[in-house]
Parts: C-alpha cells; structure tokens; sequence
C-alpha cells in the first residue's frame, strides 16, 4: 500500500465515521440511485447507502497515457486507482471543496475521458499539465494535481492562475477535514 493509499483510505474512514456519528448511518446520496456500484450496502427509493471499497485490481491509466503522449503522475494513478467510492465533500482549511472519487468501472471511464480532455484542453494553452482530484465551490476552480512536481494546487480553469494548497497529495489528504451532508431520507 503506497502512502497516497493509505491517505485516501483513512481520509475515507473518518469521512463514513463521521457520517455515522452525525447522521446514525452510512454514507447515504440519492444522486446515485439506480448507479451499479461495488459501494452500494443498501438501496431504498430514496437513496443509495455506500461505503468504500478497495479496488482488488489498481486502475489503469495506461490509454490516458498513450493518448496524450504523457506519463502521469504516480499519485494520480493510485488516488483515482485504488478504491471505488462516492464523492465526498470536504473542508480544506475552511474552503469547501468536494474530493472526486471512482464510484464503478462505467465511472472510471467517463474519468479518464474528462481527464484527457482536461489534459489536452492544458497542452492548448500551453499550460503546464495537472490533473483535477476535487471540485471547488466556485466553478471555474478546481483543485488539481500539478503532474510535473506533485503538488496540490487550486487551479483557475482556463487561466495560468494556480496556488499551491499542499506540497504532496498525502500531506493534503492527511489534512482534509469530512464535511458529510446530510442526505434526505
């Protein structure tokens, strides 16, 4: 287990633990009904209950690569290709943000699609490339992964405007406070 794995995996276990102190159960999304997933541990008509799950196979990026002609960044790689999950949202030193995650196999592709996309978007600007792990609150924001240094950044979309939130994505993960939403059930 490398230590982006074991950043994600306990950043998700204090996310379902606060779930459960909160709100007596599971992570609970109604946005997910009727979306197979390896997550699911209960479906009623109003929601979907998950919980993580270890991916027994790592997620390959190995089509992204070839099709941009660009190695990503290992610490991409193992966040997106180690577990399946909701989306969680969270609280980075008092911004709200939303950690993006892998919710099935189907989901994983439509991933690596926006990935490329975004990647290609990037090599148009002559950018320097990143990859997006979480959407902000203002929508033109995300908060990315710098491929070439390994450095969280929140990034302005279209534009050369990035700040350096965290040196490392295990520093960053480690950091991230859960910020559940209750879901109505």
């Amino acid at each position: 287990m490398t230590s982006i794995d074991k950043a994600l995996a306990l950043f998700s276990q204090r996310y379902v633990a606060q779930c459960q102190q909160q709100f007596g159960h599971l992570p609970a999304d109604a946005d997910l009904v009727g979306l197979a997933s390896p997550c699911i541990s209960e479906t009623t008509e109003e929601c979907v209950y998950w919980q993580p799950v270890v991916r027994e196979e790592k997620g390959d990026f190995s089509n992204v690569e070839r099709a941009i002609e660009l190695t990503l960044h290992a610490d991409v790689i193992e966040f997106y290709g180690s577990q399946y999950c909701a989306d969680m949202p969270a609280q980075w030193h008092g911004q709200s943000l939303t950690l993006l995650q892998v919710w099935s196999d189907e989901d994983f592709e439509r991933l690596q699609e926006n990935i490329l996309g975004h990647l290609v978007m990037q090599r148009r600007l002559k950018q320097k490339p990143t990859v997006f792990i979480a959407a902000a609150e203002d929508e033109l924001q995300v908060i990315s992964l710098c491929n070439l240094t390994g450095q969280v950044l929140l990034e302005t979309l279209g534009t050369n405007k990035r700040e350096v939130l965290a040196p490392s994505l295990d520093l960053f993960l480690s950091q991230l406070q859960p910020s559940p939403m209750k879901t109505t059930v």
